[in-house]
């Protein structure tokens, strides 16, 4: 009777063992495949984080650019003529800070708006990774005054969607006022 008795505990300790041994790799499965969802939710909401900033900043590059547009404006506003305007040049004449006579002038070279004053560039207004695809003056003369139409189409160079951004305004002249 204890030899039975013995041999069934043993054969219990045995199913125990074996039975432990198979829960073990059920809850192993169970946490890699715990594991794998996880990760996935999290690259997932990686990667959709990674398009909302790169979406983020193109927008925030298109609309920085309305400071092209900006700048055009408050030279024509500050000049007292036009000394030449063609479809993508404008060439104001102005004044300094000390009352000295100058010129300013607007050119669509390449995909960049150059300034150049006294003919002298002085650098692109848009940055490198704006392009400009358009840039149009177009000159209006009443019997008050001058005016300047602008037309500036601008790009991301990080946008692979290719989308532009439209910017239009007319400037009268100072000195026409």
């Amino acid at each position: 009777m204890i030899f039975a008795k013995n041999n069934l505990m043993k054969n219990k300790s045995h199913l125990n063992h074996r039975v432990a041994r198979g829960y073990a790799l059920v809850e192993l499965l169970f946490y890699i495949i715990l594991f794998s969802i996880l990760s996935l939710l999290v690259i997932d909401s990686i990667i959709t984080m990674a398009r909302a900033f790169k979406e983020t900043t193109i927008q925030t590059e298109l609309a920085e650019s309305s400071a092209v547009m900006e700048r055009i404006s408050r030279e024509i506003r500050g000049a007292y003529d036009i000394n030449t305007i063609a479809t993508s040049d404008l060439k104001l004449n102005t004044k300094d800070d000390a009352g000295v006579n100058k010129t300013v002038e607007f050119l669509l070279s390449g995909s960049d708006v150059q300034l150049l004053e006294n003919s002298v560039l002085t650098g692109n207004l848009n940055t490198p990774n704006i392009t400009v695809s358009n840039l149009t003056f177009t000159q209006i003369t009443t019997t008050v005054g001058k005016a300047v139409k602008i037309f500036l189409t601008i790009r991301s160079g990080n946008d692979a969607q290719n989308r532009s951004m439209d910017f239009y305004n007319t400037v009268v002249l100072r000195g026409s006022y």
